[in-house]
């Protein structure tokens, strides 16, 4: 039996924070509340039917209805999330100084045929030293991600492996597969980046480099065409959705916002 500590070791700090990220899109056992005073047990907290919007909410509010905060490790600072009016609407601003947090949500299981993922996101400047093809400065000022149910008795024994000991660190089993749509730094557009610890993440660059900053930036993706492009596979149910702005790998600073995010069957 492995300890913890070992465990721990095992995983560098960008594999550590993409497992920690899967677990939490399924388990949402971290605090709900940015200084993580409090706690709510993953069995307590609901699935959702449907996503929110952040434009239907009171700006202000520090949580958005129906997701939850998650921090990614007890010794990294946390990215700072509040519902604000930005340009007429209100958005969802995230500010990260040397840190590392998301936000989470649980939904009700969907078939990923013909399911839409449509979102807009504004970054408001790059991180320089941000290479998402380098585990060491893989940071990015907006990221999303989808997590997939699937058969998890057909993967490889590393893959259980890596199974086992993020269920031993967290108490909470891994997704079987996740899409992670990035804002990159140097990484071309409609490239997908495999992890180099695991092939349950693939990380496809949407928007990439100074292109664009400044300017909302509207997307649709095709849940199940972006899953076979990435797998070889056909997709299982959609069962959760997180976002994602670090700086912890590169040092820095940057303020990005989400605008709306949908499911939209076509």
């Amino acid at each position: 039996m492995y300890s913890v500590s070992t465990i721990w070791t095992y995983f560098d700090k960008p594999i550590r924070f993409l497992l920690i990220v899967l677990m939490m899109l399924i388990s949402a056992c971290a605090s709900v509340n940015d200084d993580s005073s409090s706690s709510t047990p993953a069995e307590a907290l609901p699935t959702q039917e449907n996503l929110p919007k952040f434009s239907n909410q009171n700006s202000g509010a520090t949580m958005p209805t129906g997701w939850t905060f998650y921090r990614i490790a007890p010794f990294k600072k946390n990215t700072v999330y509040h519902l604000e009016k930005y340009q007429g609407r209100t958005v969802l601003s995230a500010s990260s100084k040397t840190a590392a947090s998301g936000l989470a949500i649980k939904l009700v299981p969907r078939s990923a045929q013909n399911l839409w993922l449509r979102w807009e996101w504004k970054a408001t400047g790059m991180i320089p030293a941000a290479d998402n093809a380098d585990q060491q400065n893989d940071d990015a000022p907006l990221r999303i991600m989808v997590a997939f149910d699937g058969n998890k008795s057909k993967l490889s024994l590393k893959e259980k492996m890596n199974f086992e000991l993020a269920n031993l660190i967290s108490g909470q089993e891994m997704p079987y597969a996740t899409l992670m749509y990035i804002w990159s730094g140097k990484t071309p557009v409609d490239t997908t980046l495999d992890n180099p610890r695991t092939t349950r993440v693939k990380m496809i660059v949407v928007d990439s480099g100074q292109e664009h900053i400044g300017e909302w930036r509207l997307h649709e993706r095709d849940l199940s065409a972006d899953y076979q492009k990435a797998y070889g596979e056909a997709a299982g149910k959609v069962i959760g959705i997180a976002l994602l702005t670090d700086t912890d790998n590169t040092q820095s600073e940057t303020r990005a916002y989400y605008g709306d995010i949908e499911l939209i069957r076509k």
